[in-house]
Parts: C-alpha cells; structure tokens; sequence
C-alpha cells in the first residue's frame, strides 16, 4: 500500500518534504482489531510536533495522521461492535490500558499507557490502516468523509476545552488562535449557548475576518485588549506569546485552558514576562489539555450530528501532504486541511 512516511526528526523551516511517498506492507487486524481503508486524513498542528521532535515517535519509521475517515475492510477475532463496511472515523487516542483509575472514569487520556495514533502507532497518511475496534467510531451520514475527519480531533478536543472551560450560557469566552479546532468550537458555542459572546484573537486579518462572518462579536490581533473582561479563554495556538496576552483579558477567577499537545520552544522566553500581579493575580488559573478521551470523540460525534455542524476544509491529494504541512506550519488557514485517499 503507499503511505507519507516520516523517516527522522526535521526543520520545517530548512526541509519543505519532511514527509516520503513509499510503498508499504498492508498491515493484518489482530484480535480485536479491524482493517480500515482509508478515504479521508485531517491534517494536524500536532503532526508538526511530531515532525520536528515536541512529540516524537517512538521509533521511524511512522506514517503519521489521527484524524481518520474510512470503511472497515476487515475484522480480527473477536470484533462484536463493528463489521465489516461499515464507515468508521479514529481520533488522536489509539488504545490505553483500560484498567486504571483514569480509564475506569472516563479519563483514559490520562492514562500511562496512552498510546497516540499516528505517533505511537501508524496513523492516517496512508491507504490502510488497523486500530483496536473501540477505538474507532461510527460516523453519522449526514458527514461527508473530509467533513468528519476535522471532527475526529480538532472537534473532539474543542469539546473537551470547552468542558474546562466551565462554559455556560450568557458567559463571554475568548479564543486565542483561530485554525481547525477554533472554528468548531465558535459553531458548538453558537449552538450550545446562544446567549454567549466569543472573541477571537488571531494575528491573521483573514483568521479574524473569518471569525466574524462565523459569529464572533469581536475579533483582534493577539496582543489587542478586548472591550469586555472575560470568563474564560481557550488558546489553540503552538506558541506561548499569546497564552500570556491573553491572561491580561481574563475576568477575576476566569480560567485560559490550553489546547496544544506542545508548545513551540522558539518563543519561550516570552514566559519570562509572565507578571503575578498583572497577569495570575485575582484567583486567575491555567489549565492543560491532555489529549483527549474515548467519550470525548463519541459524545462529540453526537453533539456534531445534532448540530449538523460543517467545518470549513481544504482539500489535498495525500501526496500533497507535505504542501499541506507546509501551509499550515506558514499559517496559511482557514478551516480544516483533509488529505482525501483515493
């Protein structure tokens, strides 16, 4: 089968084909696996962790990709809840222990052996791939496959956040950084909580531009003052200059929940103007998302259906995968990337 093969860890900024086109063996479903061909990949910040070593795999080589659209083609033993032709989608959790405090609660993201697709195991950028069966989902019909791959990861964690977030009606919420994941969130909340107001910040005039026509009461730079304190704020960006811009935004016990796997070293030094009194004073708190749960992306995919949400994506060959990287890494967004697997 082909697959875009990661071989090593890379500078983006220095190796514009960080990714290798390469003929590999189809792998087999073992017990309680299943076979998925694969029709639609999202494409992912978190893949660029990967690529240049914020998060990187395990071993090489790896086909990277966890935003999954595709049809079972084949079932191991002992697969009772899926069949074969059915449409499944897989998010960024692969598989976890299953016997832990965290995953007995629901918070198998937390556990210690979380195993990651496309990093710890082969992901999406490829013709085939094979995953544990509850860890692949049905999807709702009323998606197509590049419309239900943003969903699987860039939704699901967005969901996640906004669950932090301790959103609720009539709240103002702002949201830092404008891509794949901000844009679903802006759509849950205009449908969740239509009494509540979001601000965006985003350095991209387009980014803001789009957030606005989207719903967004308000929309400036990263550093802007918004006109209004607020209750909470999600920051979807790989950076740390505006986790610290946006501190200044927060009301008294208002919370900025971060949405990144990791964050870009490249700027860290900016956290040295991280100020007690200005920025964490008055009960202000920070808090992390880690991956994302089981009942995360099931729950989501409901939630997503009812809303009949639709996120805006752009389309590439999966040869073209590293185009798509590219743009992204430059900042060139607007909505999902999808790699579409003919």
């Amino acid at each position: 089968m082909i697959a875009m093969l990661l071989t090593e860890i890379t500078d983006l900024k220095k190796n514009k084909e960080p990714l290798h086109k390469s003929e590999i063996q189809k792998p087999l479903p073992g017990k309680g696996e299943v076979l998925i061909k694969v029709s639609a990949c999202g494409v992912c910040h978190t893949e660029l962790d990967e690529i240049e070593g914020r998060t990187p795999p395990p071993q090489f080589p790896m086909v990277l990709g966890h935003q999954v659209v595709g049809v079972i083609e084949e079932t191991g033993k002992n697969v009772i809840s899926l069949e074969r032709g059915q449409r499944v989608g897989v998010g960024w959790i692969y598989s976890s222990c299953g016997k832990c405090k965290y995953c007995r609660s629901g918070n198998d993201n937390l556990c210690a052996e979380f195993r990651a697709t496309g990093r710890d195991e082969n992901g999406g950028y490829a013709e085939y791939m094979k995953i544990p069966e509850k860890y692949a989902y049905p999807v709702p019909d009323g998606f197509t496959d590049s419309e239900a791959a943003p969903l699987l990861c860039a939704g699901a964690i967005g969901y996640r956040s906004l669950r932090l977030a301790k959103m609720e009606n009539g709240k103002k919420l702002g949201l830092t950084g404008f891509g794949a994941s901000g844009h679903l969130v802006l759509k849950m909340v205009r449908f969740q909580y239509p009494d509540a107001d979001v601000y965006v910040f985003a350095r991209n005039p387009k980014e803001r531009e789009h957030a606005v026509d989207l719903g967004a009461v308000w929309a400036g730079d990263t550093e802007s003052k918004a006109p209004e304190s607020l209750d909470s704020i999600i920051d979807t960006t790989p950076v740390w200059k505006p986790v610290v811009e946006a501190m200044i935004n927060l009301s008294p016990g208002g919370r900025l929940v971060i949405n990144a796997i990791r964050k870009e070293d490249f700027d860290k030094d900016y956290l040295m103007k991280l100020d007690y009194p200005e920025h964490l004073w008055m009960e202000k708190e920070i808090k992390s998302v880690a991956n994302v749960s089981r009942k995360d992306v099931s729950e989501f995919m409901q939630l997503a259906d009812k809303m009949g949400i639709k996120p805006d994506v752009e389309e590439f060959a999966l040869q073209d995968a590293n185009k798509a990287l590219i743009e992204l890494k430059e900042g060139k967004i607007r909505g999902a990337k999808v790699l579409v697997i003919e």
